[in-house]
C-alpha cells in the first residue's frame, strides 16, 4: 500500500497524514515511515501522524450509527458490522472498567487493534459522550505518538523493545487462557 501511495508522487507530508488515517496502520505506521523512509524531522512526522490519526475520529464518533445502519441493509454488510461490533466488545473491557481513563490507556498503547479507530468503535458501543470521548482519544493518540516516536528514533534498539513487549503481551494473553 505504501508503494502505491509513493507511486502517486504525493508529497511525503500528505502520505504521512494519509497513512495515519488508515485503520490498523494509523500513526504506528505513519511515524516510522515518515522518519525512516521520508527522512522527515521527528517533530514534523509526529504532528502529521497525529493529525492524520485524529482526522477520522469525529466522523467515526458522530456517524458510525447512521453509516452502520446503511451498510447493514445487505447480508454482507450486516456480517461486517456484526464482526466489528464483536471485535469492539471483545476489546472493551478496560474501557468498561475505567471509562475515559481506560479509553486513554487503550488508545495510547501502540499495539494492533488498539488505536483511534478501535477506541472510537468501543466508545460507540459503550455509548460514551462525544466531547469527553474525543478528548480521551486525542490524549491517547498523543501518548501513542510519543511512544512510537521514541521507539523509532531508537532504531534497532527500539524495534527490539517493541518485539520484546509484543512477546510478553502474547505470553500474558496465552497464560490468561
Amino acid at each position: 500500500m505504501l508503494e502505491r501511495l509513493i507511486e502517486l508522487n504525493l508529497c511525503p507530508e500528505l502520505i504521512t497524514v494519509l497513512i495515519g488515517m488508515i485503520p490498523v496502520f494509523e500513526l504506528r505506521a505513519a511515524l516510522p515511515v515518515a522518519i525512516t523512509v521520508f527522512n522527515l524531522p521527528w517533530y514534523e512526522a509526529f504532528y502529521l501522524s497525529v493529525i492524520g490519526n485524529l482526522l477520522p475520529v469525529p466522523f467515526l464518533l458522530l456517524f458510525f450509527d447512521g453509516v452502520s445502519r446503511i451498510i447493514q441493509k445487505n447480508a454482507t454488510g450486516k456480517r461486517f458490522i456484526d464482526w466489528l461490533l464483536r471485535l469492539g466488545n471483545k476489546r472493551s473491557d478496560i474501557v468498561r472498567k475505567y471509562k475515559l481513563a481506560g479509553l486513554v490507556f487503550f488508545v495510547a498503547i501502540p499495539l494492533p487493534g488498539t488505536g483511534a479507530w478501535t477506541g472510537s468503535l468501543v466508545a460507540y458501543i459503550l455509548g460514551l459522550k462525544f466531547w469527553p470521548t474525543l478528548i480521551a482519544i486525542c490524549i491517547g493518540v498523543i501518548c501513542a505518538g510519543i511512544i512510537v516516536t521514541i521507539l523509532t528514533l531508537l532504531g534497532w534498539i527500539g524495534a527490539a523493545i517493541a518485539v520484546l513487549a509484543l512477546i510478553i503481551l502474547a505470553a500474558i494473553g496465552v497464560w490468561k487462557l
